[in-house]
């Protein structure tokens, strides 16, 4: 059984340990980790476009299968593991939280992407096939730009984000009413408030005060564009990262209680209980069994 819940950082990953980028096939990139078929997190962004293979990969507890022409997205923090079956063809970027920060006004400007907002069920695409050569190409040129030396890093940002805006504007075309929803601003600030205090503020009514909305109203947007309350949409927030820390078996439950901010174990196994159908204990045996099957 793996007694571990590893962190992975960019430089281990990269051929020439660099901390802030990195650009591989995926099939170079299996061949070289084939230990990351246990569940980890990740320390940085990461994307892989897959062109051929089959298998399926979870983010957060949420298992997708693997077909041609997906790309996958995850954000800092969220948990990854995959099971991949025949031969994987593709790419994987891998990027740090600061690689565009001196790059871009907004410091916040990545998460305005749908598929990079935190959630698992939105970071998984179909790509179009009326983009789909469009989108191999820029990762042909981002292998390319990744080799180079002058303006490298400034070329491999505009690929990028000439990606993620492609991406987002096809999906965008293809849901526009779930695209409105997703970009309806008091509902992202909402959710962008929670990613950052979810620890210590619980209440769908303190969430409403720093908004400068009333409970009421935060409550019927959530229902509105989410389908959920306020305080179901906080509460799968706390869920989710209780489940991440339940994962990593160097932290007892009371200890990963402590780290939730609840004021003991009971209450917090109650709360996990509630939310998941199970208690933490039985949770992470399911996990750990899941983690060692071949």
């Amino acid at each position: 059984m793996q007694t571990t819940f590893p962190r992975l950082d960019i430089g281990p990953l990269s051929e020439y340990k660099e901390d802030d980028i990195m650009i591989s096939r995926f099939e170079d990139y299996l061949a070289e980790h084939q230990n990351l078929v246990f569940p980890h997190r990740h320390g940085f962004y990461h994307l892989v476009l897959f062109t051929k293979g089959g298998g399926f990969h979870t983010i957060d507890f949420n298992h997708f299968q693997v077909h041609p022409f997906q790309i996958y997205f995850m954000s800092p923090g969220q948990v990854h593991s995959w099971n991949f079956v025949g031969e994987m063809n593709g790419f994987v970027v891998n990027f740090s939280e600061a690689f565009f920060r001196s790059f871009l006004l907004k410091p916040d400007y990545l998460e305005s992407f749908s598929f990079f907002d935190g959630d698992s069920n939105n970071s998984v695409i179909a790509i179009s096939a009326d983009i789909q050569a469009d989108v191999v190409k820029l990762f042909e040129d981002l292998l390319v730009q990744s080799k180079k030396v002058k303006f490298r890093e400034d070329i491999i940002r505009v690929l990028l984000l000439h990606i993620f805006l492609l991406l987002e504007q096809s999906q965008a075309q293809d849901n526009k009413e779930a695209f409105r929803n997703q970009q309806n601003p008091l509902i992202r600030n909402f959710q962008q408030l929670i990613e950052k205090n979810f620890i210590k503020v619980k209440q769908p009514g303190e969430y409403a005060e720093m908004l400068h909305v009333t409970p009421n109203h935060l409550n019927a947007l959530c229902k509105e564009h989410l389908g959920l309350q306020a305080g179901a949409v906080i509460r799968n927030r706390i869920a989710l990262e209780a489940k991440r820390l339940l994962i990593n078996l160097d932290f007892t439950v009371s200890e990963i209680a402590y780290k939730l901010n609840f004021n003991d174990n009971s209450y917090f196994a109650r709360f996990f209980k509630k939310e998941t159908g199970m208690t933490p204990e039985a949770f992470r045996a399911k996990s750990a069994n899941q983690s060692v099957k071949p």
